[in-house]
């Protein structure tokens, strides 16, 4: 399985809005791409980092199909999540896959 991670320090401030509306709209539009086949999000208790860190986590059962998503939807996706909080927040992916 293909994991795709995205971790997300978000100012204090814009927290309560932030997570509403990357509850409520970002990750079902994710999810509705049909890239990735079930998510889970997770928050860092002992972060070192100033604000709120989150790691969003998107399964894909193949390369093929994070491929899909990264060519086609992520751009787009990482542009709204931009627009919707500039300078608020620090973002980075990590492309994992699991050991069996």
């Amino acid at each position: 399985m293909i994991v795709y991670n995205d971790t997300i320090i978000i100012e204090e401030g814009i927290h309560d809005e932030w997570l509403n509306w990357i509850k409520n709209v970002q990750i079902p539009a994710i999810m509705a791409t049909g890239c990735f086949h079930s998510y889970k999000m997770l928050t860092v208790i002992d972060s070192p980092n100033e604000g709120v860190t989150y790691c969003i986590q998107y399964n894909a059962d193949s390369i093929q199909q994070f491929q899909e998503f990264y060519m086609n939807h992520l751009h787009k996706f990482q542009a709204i999540h931009q627009e919707q909080f500039p300078d608020k927040f620090v973002m980075f992916n990590t492309l994992m896959e699991t050991v069996e």
